[in-house]
């Protein structure tokens, strides 16, 4: 009993630091942010102590379901664009082909830029009046150009831009894990007389249950967090067309100096947020971590 009291030690120190940064970092934080929830407070000052009226006010918050709503749709439409994609492309840059690694470098280039210079780009290249978009917006039903300035289609060119920002690093996760896949079981398909398009589907994507379960949670979570794209494109509009929760938050915050109500918004995130994890991990069995190479 000493000697495995003893041998947990070790592991206990090791483990000191990053349990002291999480919770320095990562709980001390939200629970900041949760006792902010019940109090007014301009940023400036001391808080003070209001109950319960800034969750009241939740009822009377007309933007309060179009923020949750436009939240969903872009998690929603995130992941549909991003998933077959990121998974396609790391399951083919994990090859042997001869351009391969000269193609996953401009893949993984969108890696390496900021998200400031990101959108700042993409606004120009979409302006109606000199960029790409008034020259090609008519081919894609714009005839205008006008993609940002459309209430219909300037969520889904987010949802675009966000994609070629963030695939890239979904894609390396998928190309790790495909190289992880033992050799052993396309050598037997092959033998078996399997096509690739079967060996994909009857070998890779059961291999890769795991990795997609986990890019997807890293996407679905993610995309609640989107805001500074969306600041610097459409700052929410046109009208409240793209205005998510995260940037609502921002505006009761750091434009109407609404920090407690702010806060409020924090914790329906977080929360938002929590859940659609959970979700997604007991519904997809992750949580048991059961094996995904038996036979091999």
């Amino acid at each position: 009993m000493t000697t495995s009291k003893a041998a947990a030690r070790p592991g206990i120190i090791w483990a000191a630091p990053a349990v002291l940064f999480f919770a320095a970092f990562g709980i001390l934080p939200v629970f900041a942010v949760v006792y902010l929830s019940f109090t007014k407070w301009n940023g400036l000052g001391d808080p003070v102590w209001t109950g319960l009226s800034n969750w009241a006010a939740l009822a009377d918050d007309s933007e309060l379901f179009n923020g949750i709503g436009k939240t969903l749709l872009l998690t929603v439409v995130s992941w549909v664009g991003q998933t077959p994609l990121a998974l396609l492309i790391g399951v083919w840059a994990a090859g042997t082909q001869r351009s391969r690694a000269v193609l996953s470098t401009l893949f993984f280039l969108p890696l390496l830029l900021s998200t400031a210079a990101i959108s700042v780009t993409f606004v120009s290249l979409l302006d109606p009046n000199f960029g790409l978009a008034a020259d090609y917006g008519k081919y894609l039903g714009v005839p205008d150009g006008n993609f940002l300035g459309s209430p219909e289609k300037a969520l889904y060119v987010i949802a675009f831009v966000i994609a070629w920002q963030f695939v890239p690093f979904h894609t390396l996760l998928y190309q790790s894990a495909t190289r992880q896949i033992p050799v052993s079981l396309y050598e037997a398909a092959q033998l078996d007389g399997a096509t690739g398009v079967r060996q994909f589907f009857s070998i890779t994507l059961p291999q890769l249950r795991n990795t997609i379960i986990a890019s997807s949670v890293l996407i679905l979570v993610g995309s609640l967090t989107y805001f500074e794209m969306i600041l610097l494109m459409t700052n929410g509009g046109p009208g409240t067309a793209t205005r998510v929760l995260p940037l609502h938050m921002y505006i009761k915050g750091f434009v109407g100096f609404d920090m407690g109500y702010a806060s409020v918004l924090a914790v329906v995130l977080v929360t938002l947020g929590t859940a659609l994890s959970v979700v997604v991990v007991r519904l997809t069995g992750y949580h048991r971590m059961t094996s995904d190479r038996e036979g091999a």
